[in-house]
């Protein structure tokens, strides 16, 4: 689903601009993530020493802002790459004036070069690009490339939550959760018929369960 350019996207970003971290740096090229490091103060960020908990494309910031606004004691930093789309997930959290919640613009593959090694308490994976021709699956959000990026950022006892309405990039991504070290528990073939609660449904999980498509979910753990 493509979003419309926005109209006066600079002065809506510089409006939210205390929830925006923009980290756009041209220079800096995704092999050199490694070796350049530039690691955001968490503790200067959010003002306290609370659990960091990462969302990898968090689109128009419904899932972030409400699990924020559900969890006080925690901080949330959503990670998206589009700079209208994390203009409305800024816009949300002004709304609710939540002190929790910040947006990371920049795309994954630039995450070590600015997030502490072990440093993240849970890693949150709604709806990502299921990038479904071969030639593309290094950019799956659960391809080896980037699950070696969540181990390095992630403390001993993190976990990723999965979720996607795309049956065969559900499959890859247990498969490659499985090569890859990764221990997975609690999979559904069909959330919204199980008995999990507590679900936060997201913009495109109402989409797609609206038109009668399965959600598919996962825990992930080291």
């Amino acid at each position: 689903m493509r979003m419309r350019h926005k109209k006066n996207l600079d002065s809506r970003l510089e409006a939210v601009s205390d929830y925006l971290i923009t980290l756009r740096n041209e220079s800096l090229n995704f092999n050199d993530t490694e070796n350049e490091k530039h690691y955001l103060d968490f503790g200067e960020l959010f003002g306290n020493d609370n659990p960091i908990y990462l969302e990898v494309g968090c689109g128009m910031g419904t899932f972030g802002t409400t699990y924020a606004e559900q969890n006080p004691n925690i901080n949330m930093l959503c990670v998206e790459k589009v700079r209208d789309v994390i203009c409305t997930a800024c816009e949300k959290a002004k709304d609710k004036n939540l002190k929790n919640i910040k947006f990371l613009d920049c795309s994954a593959e630039y995450l070590p070069s600015y997030i502490k090694e072990k440093s993240i308490s849970t890693v949150f994976l709604n709806f990502s690009c299921p990038y479904p021709k071969k030639r593309y699956a290094a950019h799956r959000l659960t391809s080896e490339r980037f699950l070696n990026i969540y181990r390095s950022i992630m403390t001993d006892n993190a976990a990723i939550y999965q979720k996607t309405d795309n049956m065969h990039f559900f499959e890859y991504s247990i498969e490659s959760f499985s090569q890859n070290g990764f221990k997975l528990s609690n999979i559904s073939l069909d959330l919204h018929n199980s008995d999990f609660e507590g679900n936060i449904v997201t913009e495109y999980e109402a989409r797609f369960s609206a038109q009668g498509y399965p959600i598919y979910r996962l825990e992930a753990r080291l």
